[in-house]
């Protein structure tokens, strides 16, 4: 796993040898980038579900202003900080050890773009994605990423899935006001 364009291109990023963990592919990855690429420059970054921090990190690499990462795994935690540390991108970002679905109802905090990877089949995506709303600044994009089949709503809030991208066994849905 590495970041794939910005300032920390080509850095090698760790991630948790873990069936708990199921990092961005890097086809994926680079999709939801293209999607957004010339929206992300000095815009803050939500990353839920973080893992290894790699989907926050790679914004970073490309001029966002900042980025939290939530993961209630503490070792997951722990993989976020060091990625953070390797690519020299502590400074401009916040790690937080708590459930997702707590951490979106009690922020204050306003997000441009945020993205949303939790374990799949389990309808956590379906239960969160209204609280993430509430997080969301004016003009913000929600990206999420699913397995391919599964059913996401069309409309949030104020948020339209506007695109749906397909790639083998996952699915990217981008919102947009």
């Amino acid at each position: 796993m590495r970041v794939i364009a910005g300032i920390a291109r080509s850095r090698k990023l760790i991630t948790l040898d873990s069936d708990d963990v199921r990092p961005t592919v890097e086809r994926t990855k680079e999709a939801m980038f293209s999607a957004i690429q010339f929206e992300i420059e000095g815009r803050k970054v939500l990353d839920l579900f973080a893992g290894s921090g790699q989907l926050g990190i790679e914004a970073l690499s490309r001029g966002a202003e900042s980025a939290t990462f939530v993961d209630n795994n503490k070792k997951s935690i722990e993989v976020i900080r060091k990625n953070l540390e390797t690519v020299g991108f502590a400074e401009q970002s916040k790690v937080i050890n708590t459930q997702a679905e707590v951490f979106v109802k009690a922020s204050e905090e306003k997000f441009h773009v945020a993205f949303i990877d939790p374990p799949y089949a389990t309808g956590i995506l379906q239960k969160i994605l209204p609280e993430v709303e509430r997080c969301m600044a004016d003009g913000g994009i929600i990206i999420c990423e699913y397995p391919y089949g599964e059913e996401v709503p069309e409309e949030i809030g104020r948020f339209k899935n506007r695109r749906v991208y397909k790639y083998s066994k996952v699915s990217v849905a981008i919102y947009r006001e």
